[in-house]
Order: structure tokens, then C-alpha cells, then sequence
């Protein structure tokens, strides 16, 4: 089963809709406007992802008691780093995932590339200031995966993974 939406919300909606609409590729396609039982308003904006059933949602809240001065970023508002709580999308193959990276640098963004050995990501930041991923699963797992895993439950010094096998940092190119 997967999810039908995420909803978080955004400071500043322009710049959401300019990252997930304009660079991202998501599109807008719904929005609800209503009363917040707190008191205030808002505004959830829907972006179609791949089809009617995949979506990311922001509210734009307005008047709302208690929320002016949220933090956008997971992990801020979390205490902890910025990769921790992150956004994760996948992609066909690897050539939409070069063709992601190259999307994400043409728009100026900074570019994190990691082959996890399993998986192989790029990241970058939204303009809350949260880690977006695209990431194309490049292993399968085996029954040694599930049991390491059901070991890491239980276990207080679990052995460490492998390194990833390469780390990138991607820069745009100067204007």
C-alpha cells in the first residue's frame, strides 16, 4: 500500500509551487480553502506526482493561532541534521535519475549524488529547507538483509554498513 499525500506546510507558497511545479515537474491540480477549526484559514495545494493517486500537499495557513513563527525544515523543527528527515521520490531508471540531477542543477541548485551501494540517490533542498531525494533502487535483498535488519532492532552495537560507493557533490554551472 502506498500513500496518497504528504502534507506539510510552507512559508512561502510562490516558492513551493516554482520548486515542485517548475522544476520538480509535480502539478498543481487541487486546492481546498477553508476555515481552520483553531480559528484562521488556509489554503492545501494538491500536486499531482504521477497519476490521481500520488500527490505532495502544502498548506498556506493564514490567521491561524500559533503558527507564526513554524518551522518549515523536518529536521530543524526536529533537532536534528538536515538528511535525517527527508523526502524521498523514486525514479524508472537511471536515466531519469541523471536526467533529475541535471534538472536540479540547470534550476542552480546544489546537488548531492550517493551510490549506497543498494540504492542510488541525488538530494537537494526545497525551499523549506528540507533534503528532497530522487532515488532508483539498484540492489534486491536477500533473506541475510532481513535478518541483519531484525538483528539492528535489538542489537546496541550493531556492525556498521559498507560505505556508500561514491559520494558526489554536484555545483550548477556559473551564469
Amino acid at each position: 500500500m502506498g500513500y496518497h499525500h504528504l502534507a506539510l506546510a510552507a512559508r512561502d507558497m510562490k516558492a513551493i509551487h516554482e520548486f515542485y511545479e517548475g522544476i520538480m515537474g509535480f502539478e498543481l491540480v487541487k486546492v481546498e480553502v477553508g476555515p481552520a477549526p483553531e480559528g484562521g484559514w488556509a489554503k492545501h495545494f494538491f500536486y499531482r506526482m504521477e497519476d490521481d493517486s500520488k500527490f505532495i500537499a502544502f498548506w498556506e495557513m493564514h490567521d491561524i493561532p500559533g503558527t507564526e513563527n513554524f518551522e518549515t525544515n523536518l529536521s530543524k523543527a526536529a533537532g536534528v541534521p538536515d538528511h535525517i528527515n527527508h523526502i524521498s521520490f523514486d525514479v524508472k531508471d537511471k536515466a531519469d535519475l541523471d536526467r533529475r540531477r541535471q534538472q536540479w542543477l540547470d534550476a542552480g541548485l546544489d546537488v548531492l549524488e550517493i551510490d549506497h551501494n543498494w540504492c542510488h540517490s541525488v538530494y537537494t533542498k526545497d525551499p523549506n529547507g528540507n533534503f528532497v531525494e530522487f532515488c532508483l533502487t539498484t540492489g534486491s535483498f536477500t533473506a541475510e538483509d532481513r535478518e541483519a535488519a531484525l538483528a539492528a532492532l535489538t542489537s546496541e552495537k550493531p556492525d556498521f554498513s559498507k560505505p556508500p560507493a561514491n559520494v558526489q557533490f554536484h555545483k550548477p554551472k556559473a551564469a
